[in-house]
């Protein structure tokens, strides 16, 4: 990239903008609709308990170094790598990041384009007076619908890029500032209505109440893969968000309070899942039920249910949307910076690709699907691989550059803004990144592929 087109690029216009994208990016679809399932299926508060350590522990410095290299070298995860490593094989990491977001964004929209069916039920009061097998039916007969998937997909995919076509300020900015204070209103709106259902309180105690003779091998995994996921690290989104970031805000807290409002929202997807899950009778294992048969159900119970069923897929639509949005600018912005071609052809290129891989894992989700990878569907198999590989292996890679090949004075440079912000924990955060979070992902890690 040339100084001019260094000088040229695109970036957050304000502290309020950065929070609210790089929220966007975490907050989503990954915690409203997989928490809740990775929840329910590896013991509720004991996987809660683990989780919230690895947040702490692992992914506010994970998240931290990413906008720190992001920022360093004010390009995109290759670019990055490669201006900071020059000669070296670490550009392969900024690469892995890149063909992570791929993946993950291809089965992702997936998922997204069901929010948008969900919303066309929603108007057409299409849950009104069903109990919850039929509810549970039309869920599964939707799967097999492999065709209508990919409509609603394409659809999705579509207006991921849109947004990202508009650039990073006038763009992925100003939706996500609006966008993301709703979502979080109409969460607690509906938390306090799960919360009055007969019977909520069995749900509260599934969420909060922890068994640690259920903490495992898959528990930690799971826990490790989620926090990831939910925070968009390892994929290079906030490597990318964070080469947008100026030079004058303070890093430290931006991590700290985009990982606690993606916490949060995960949290209280939980308070409304699972008190209705257990009024209703569902199986906390229940996986993607959770979302898409639950919710239905406490709506059929709300005064004013009709609209507020509308309202929630509207802004799960806008969750999913504000992620899908990071992880095609991961792509964009590798595509026009490294192949300098423009950010519309870029956007184009990489909405194509997504689709492309996204219709197989669609595809796969059929009930005689032959798109299959191993004994899992391929969308199982892409979520598996991203979530459970990739992610951890580039974060753990993340946390070993900045800790060990960066160096402390570009590291305590980039955290103190060049010695403007007094921080006195810059010296715990930097051990943590070196010492503590690289140990304990590769441990995980190795542990649960063993």
């Amino acid at each position: 990239m040339t100084e001019n087109q260094h000088r040229s690029r695109d970036g957050f216009g304000s502290k309020i903008g950065i929070i609210a994208a790089a929220a966007g990016s975490a907050v989503g679809l990954g915690n409203i609709y997989r928490f809740p399932c990775e929840a329910g299926n590896n013991g509720g508060g004991a996987f809660l308990l683990v989780y919230l350590f690895i947040v702490l522990v692992l992914g506010i410095p994970t998240m931290l170094s990413e906008f720190i290299i992001g920022r360093k070298a004010q390009r995109n995860p290759v670019g990055a790598f490669r201006a900071l490593a020059p000669k070296s094989a670490w550009p392969l990491v900024g690469f892995m990041g890149v063909f992570c977001a791929w993946i993950l964004l291809s089965f992702y929209s997936t998922v997204s384009g069901w929010t948008l069916e969900y919303i066309v039920k929603a108007v057409g009061n299409d849950f009104q007076g069903k109990e919850l097998a039929a509810i549970e039916r039309d869920f599964s007969d939707f799967h097999n619908l492999g065709w209508r998937n990919v409509m609603w997909q394409s659809v999705f995919i579509f207006l991921t890029g849109f947004v990202v076509f508009n650039g990073v300020k006038k763009g992925i900015e100003r939706y996500s500032k609006i966008l993301m204070p709703l979502l979080l209103l109409i969460l607690i709106i509906l938390g306090v209505k799960s919360l009055s259902l007969p019977n909520a309180g069995e749900g509260f105690r599934f969420l909060f109440h922890a068994d640690f003779s259920k903490i495992t091998g898959k528990v930690l995994i799971s826990a490790l893969g989620q926090a990831f996921f939910s925070l968009s690290v390892g994929m290079g989104a906030l490597i990318t968000y964070g080469s947008y970031i100026n030079k004058n805000d303070n890093l430290a807290t931006t991590a700290l309070s985009v990982t606690l409002s993606d916490t949060l929202v995960a949290v209280l997807a939980g308070v409304v899942i699972f008190p209705a899950a257990f009024s209703f009778g569902i199986q906390p294992t229940a996986g993607t039920g959770l979302v898409f048969n639950t919710l239905p159900m406490i709506f059929n119970q709300m005064q004013g249910g009709y609209f507020f069923c509308i309202i929630f897929f509207v802004l799960l639509a806008i969750a999913a949307l504000t992620s899908t949005i990071s992880l095609l600018e991961v792509m964009v912005a590798y595509l026009a910076e490294e192949l300098r071609i423009t950010r519309k052809l870029a956007t184009v290129l990489a909405s194509a690709a997504t689709l492309i891989l996204g219709v197989f894992a669609s595809l796969s989700l059929t009930g005689d699907t032959k798109f299959v990878v191993g004994r899992r569907p391929l969308f199982d198999g892409l979520d598996f691989f991203s979530s459970n590989i990739l992610l951890p292996i580039g974060g753990l890679l993340t946390v070993v550059f900045v800790g060990w090949f960066m160096g402390k004075r570009k590291f305590f440079g980039e955290i103190t803004n060049e010695g403007q912000l007094k921080l006195k924990m810059k010296g715990v955060i930097l051990f943590i990144i070196k010492y503590i979070a690289p140990v304990l992902i590769a441990a995980i890690f190795i542990n649960c592929i063993r």
